[in-house]
């Protein structure tokens, strides 16, 4: 599938009825060579944003994955990046992927944890996150916000893209709409669940647990990907300061 090299229709039949830890540990030797991989405009859009917020001293990448933050914090960042994913096998594929910085250069350092119970307090000057949010429930958020708000020093800052609601009637609404009811339906007949879906994380709804975690919110334009006929971005960078 995607590629010669990348994983085959049956990996990843195997991956989706997997749980997302053991998915993700069979996955992370290929998942570099899929389209799940945070397309790099993504991340130079937003170390682009954040580089006049700076200067970092330590960075945190939350849900790590094969390294992709990892790579748009390290010239953002002066002293240390962590990354903190819960499958071993990510970890690994990040420590292969991510080329350590020459001299001068931030230290990197990789830690297994659960991300809605983060094992850091008052470490960090900035927490990024890509592409793993459809991995969290909403009732789970909150934990997963209050982490990283823990994890944070006073007037750290929280920072993600998000993407504005596909229109009605698109075909891009329609497939979320079919793979998030495709999802539901398997963790309903089958164990273990694996939890993804692209409609459980509103704007809306994250600016308010945010906030509730003692996040002031922020939203700066990524202009890069244009904006939709009412005038508004395609995309925002939701920036939190922990206050």
């Amino acid at each position: 599938m995607f590629s010669s090299q990348g994983p085959t229709l049956r990996e990843l039949a195997v991956q989706a009825f997997s749980s997302i830890e053991h998915g993700y540990d069979l996955l992370a030797p290929k998942f570099d060579r899929t389209p799940f991989r945070t397309p790099g405009r993504f991340l130079a859009a937003t170390a682009d944003a954040l580089k006049p917020l700076g200067p970092f001293d330590a960075g945190l990448d939350v849900c790590c994955g094969t390294g992709a933050g990892t790579e748009a914090l390290l010239p953002l960042c002066r002293e240390r990046i962590t990354g903190v994913d819960f499958s071993a096998g990510m970890l690994t594929a990040a420590a292969d992927s991510v080329p350590e910085p020459g001299p001068g250069g931030p230290v990197l350092d990789r830690v297994r944890a659960d991300a809605r119970a983060l094992p850091f307090a008052e470490g960090y000057d900035l927490a990024v996150s890509f592409g793993a949010f459809g991995h969290f429930l909403p009732a789970e958020r909150p934990a997963l916000f209050a982490g990283v708000h823990r994890a944070l020093r006073p007037g750290g800052l929280f920072a993600f893209p998000i993407g504005a609601p596909r229109p009605f009637g698109s075909p891009w609404y329609w497939g979320l709409h079919a793979f998030d009811g495709a999802m539901r339906v398997r963790n309903l007949l089958w164990r273990p669940r694996f939890v993804m879906y692209y409609r459980t994380f509103p704007l809306g709804g994250v600016r308010a647990d945010l906030a509730d975690a003692g996040f002031d919110v922020r939203l700066l334009p990524l202009e890069e990907f244009g904006r939709r006929a009412d005038g508004s971005p395609h995309w925002r960078l939701v920036v939190a300061r922990k206050v």
